[in-house]
This record gives C-alpha cells, structure tokens and sequence, in this order.
C-alpha cells in the first residue's frame, strides 16, 4: 500500500499529529510527515518542502482550514485515494472539491480508526 502523508506533522508528543505518526508507524503503514520545520517523530524525518511527485493512498489533516489553504490544489494533484479530516479540520468547501475529483473524504480521527482496525 502506498504511503500516508500527514499534513501539520509535530514533534510535539501532546499533539495528534504526533500521536497519529506514532500510531501508523506502529500499524506498520509507510508515512510522509509534512511539517513548517524539521522534526522526527519515530523513524520519521519531517518533509519541509512540498514534492508534488509523492505517491500516497491517504492524507490525514492536522491543520485548521485556513493554514489547508495552500496546500488544496497540491493535494488534489496528488490523487490520493481518500483525505481524513481528522477534529478540527472539516472544511466543507474542500470536501466538495475533492467529491468533485473522485477523492473519498472521511471526516473521522486517524487515531481512532487505527485502534479500531478501520484504517
């Protein structure tokens, strides 16, 4: 299976997205951390740069829809099989997007669908 990428990767271990990249890797899923700086959480270097030629399955949210912004259209070129909206991240005009470009998205929490085997 190819990749997740999670977009608003921290090295934080409070935060989700931490825990998130903590709970792939221990399901043994192949990660992309995307983050605003350098970071490593498990096994994982944080990308810094956007590479419009990676190959993903899922993107997972952890930003808020206004910092989403500039990376829509990235995402959408990417066509990845489906975008988790993990709390605090559903934006409805983004939804409708990529419904409209064949992309599944799933308003749910990537920790949650991990512990429960629906990931």
């Amino acid at each position: 299976m190819k990749p997740t990428l999670v977009i608003g990767a921290s090295d934080k271990p409070d935060r989700y997205a931490y825990k998130a990249i903590m709970s792939l890797r221990n399901h043994e899923h192949e990660v992309i951390a995307l983050g605003k700086q350098a970071g490593k959480v498990a096994d994982i270097d944080f990308q810094t740069e956007w590479n419009s030629n990676w190959e993903v399955d899922t993107v997972t949210l952890y930003l808020n829809p206004t910092n989403q912004e500039p990376y829509l259209n990235k995402i959408i070129d990417l066509k990845p099989n489906r975008v988790i909206f993990n709390p605090g991240t559903e934006n409805p005009s983004f939804i409708k997007q990529l419904q409209q470009h064949g992309i599944m998205p799933e308003i749910a929490c990537t920790l949650v669908m991990l512990s429960i085997g629906n990931y």
